[in-house]
């Protein structure tokens, strides 16, 4: 996934309720998120389906591997 580009991946979501369909087409395209503000703060991201599911499966694996003592193993040390 890309970075996010300051200026033109934070919107209002004022903006997004007006152009949603052209907004997901961008994200679709840039493969980049999109920040929604919400009275001048960030209040949600929207993102690529592909790169959401990208991440959780990313995510699990991290977990499976903490939670399974692979890295403690691969430094050496004791597994409880």
């Amino acid at each position: 996934m890309s970075g996010i580009d300051l200026v033109s991946d934070i919107r209002p979501l004022s903006e997004f309720r007006a152009n949603t369909a052209a907004l997901i087409a961008q994200v679709r395209k840039t493969g980049r998120p999109l920040v929604l503000t919400q009275h001048g703060k960030s209040a949600v991201v929207l993102l690529d389906v592909r790169h959401y599911q990208s991440m959780l499966s990313a995510f699990e694996q991290t977990q499976g591997f903490q939670t399974s003592g692979g890295a403690s193993a691969m430094s050496g040390g004791e597994q409880p």
